[in-house]
């Protein structure tokens, strides 16, 4: 059996160095000195951390006239928080947004003839098909909510950034006491 001499300098030993006795033993020869501990510099990078959110605001935009692309990209850009300069993508940091008339939401060329929603009943022949047309006439906010969804990661953070919109037919909302901030599309 052999015994290991705890007393002998393993420094001192041919090919045993002070790094792989897990001693730091300044730079490698022929480098320049850098920085010996990393921990010394802190953070540089700014991180968001779940649950510090402030200033999250509330925003309305009237849809009337607007295209739906058009007003689904601004609204899951305001959702996700990327307007706000601590955007960070796994961090529900965005605003709640308010839609007000759905119902005159536009759609470009003859979309509103052509384009399908489909849905399926999950039955043999329950196909259901519906032009955009329809869709907007009788439930405008699925239309809506339907594009923006669309926009958003495709994860479990959208589907609770998605509950940070409400979208109306009408002019009219419940949340005036939120004081919303009008937003408008460019």
């Amino acid at each position: 059996m052999t015994t290991f001499d705890t007393s002998k300098n393993l420094a001192s030993t041919p090919g045993v160095t002070a790094a792989r006795l897990g001693q730091y033993s300044g730079p490698r020869p022929g480098k320049k000195p850098g920085i010996k501990n990393p921990q010394e510099l802190g953070r540089t990078t700014f991180a968001f951390m779940p649950g510090r959110a402030k200033g999250r605001h509330w925003k309305v935009i009237d849809a009337s006239g607007i295209s739906l692309g058009r007003l689904a990209a601004e609204v899951a850009e305001v959702l996700m928080g990327k307007h706000r300069p601590e955007y960070t993508a796994h961090v529900e940091s965005g605003d709640w947004v308010i839609v007000l008339n759905a119902s005159k939401v536009g759609l470009t060329g003859r979309k509103a003839e052509q384009r399908l929603k489909l849905r399926y009943s999950q039955y043999p022949g329950g196909l259901k098909a519906e032009t955009y047309g329809q869709v907007r006439e009788d439930k405008p906010d699925l239309l809506i909510k339907d594009a923006v969804r669309r926009m958003l990661p495709k994860n479990r953070l959208a589907r609770v950034m998605l509950k940070n919109m409400y979208v109306y037919a009408g002019a009219d909302h419940p949340h005036a006491a939120m004081k919303p901030e009008v937003m408008t599309v460019s």
